[in-house]
């Protein structure tokens, strides 16, 4: 069975243009080349990978799992190309929202010193799995559960959790609040990437919800005074905006903070990172 990179590039600008004349062009191929390259890729295959309709072009189930893969195959080779070009060795850290948070400046100096062959790169990619599946990154820190059949995950620290409010509300006041006390609120969420669920509060307890998929926009919202935000710790010290104050959530459990990578494919940096992670996480507070 053989599988050509060019079937893969195919696939993946189908399913990013959203239509096959759209990626022909960026391919720049004909429509008729690149409906063929992805039936070449079907019949090598055996599966169908993407279901046609009049209007729009999606992955079926098969193709979803062939996507991941081949966005993860088109980064590494890229990679690899930039490597062998470069004679530079580079690790790129996927984050969804606060990186490291106090830590990240320490983190990106202790691995320059303790490992100045291999150039760190921490990426921002707003997705559950901050940037990994989609190819953007080699490992990747996430705040929220990740899936276990696909990912290995190890905590490296907990962070406190912190209600996010405008700098004239009322709560400004306060010296921290309570996840009952947001029951007469509405809490706005990142659904792809953030670390708060509406399973933090009881049924009977539940704020009103909004969603949001992007910490700027996160930061705006809660500036407003419209609505508050629950985040961890990291978000006070990486994301400091004018008009927005934190207060600790006294009664909410700590947030896990955990490195994945692909479960078939441990990276060989991985266990570096773990260690120094988990010792910037172990250090006080100043």
């Amino acid at each position: 069975m053989d599988v050509e990179l060019r079937q893969l590039k195919c696939l993946v600008a189908i399913v990013e243009a959203g239509t096959f004349t759209d990626a022909a062009a960026e391919l720049g191929l004909s429509q008729a080349q690149v409906s063929r390259t992805l039936a070449g890729l079907e019949n090598t295959l055996g599966v169908r990978l993407l279901r046609r309709t009049s209007r729009q072009v999606a992955p079926t189930a098969a193709g979803h799992r062939v996507l991941a893969r081949a966005r993860r195959v088109l980064a590494e080779v890229e990679e690899l190309v930039r490597d062998a070009t470069s004679g530079e060795a580079v690790l790129r850290v996927g984050y969804a929202w606060s990186a490291l948070g106090r830590h990240t400046v320490a983190f990106q100096r202790r691995w320059a010193q303790e490992h100045p062959e291999v150039r760190l790169q921490l990426v921002r990619t707003g997705s559950a799995t901050a940037g990994l599946a989609e190819g953007a990154c080699d490992v990747a820190v996430v705040r929220s559960e990740p899936d276990r059949r696909r990912f290995t995950s190890v905590v490296v620290g907990l962070e406190r959790r912190y209600c996010a409010m405008a700098t004239d509300d009322p709560w400004a006041r306060r010296r921290f609040v309570r996840l009952s006390d947001l029951a007469e609120r509405t809490v706005l969420l990142d659904r792809r990437a953030g670390s708060t669920t509406p399973q933090l509060w009881p049924p009977e307890q539940q704020p009103r919800f909004e969603h949001t998929s992007d910490v700027d926009d996160w930061l705006t919202a809660v500036s407003s005074g419209r609505v508050v935000g629950i985040t961890s710790e990291a978000t006070l010290t990486q994301y400091r905006r004018s008009g927005v104050v934190f207060r600790p959530v006294r009664d909410a459990p700590p947030i896990p903070v955990q490195l994945i990578w692909w479960r078939d494919e441990r990276h060989p940096h991985a266990g570096k990172i773990v260690d120094l992670l988990t010792e910037l996480y172990r250090r006080p507070t100043r």
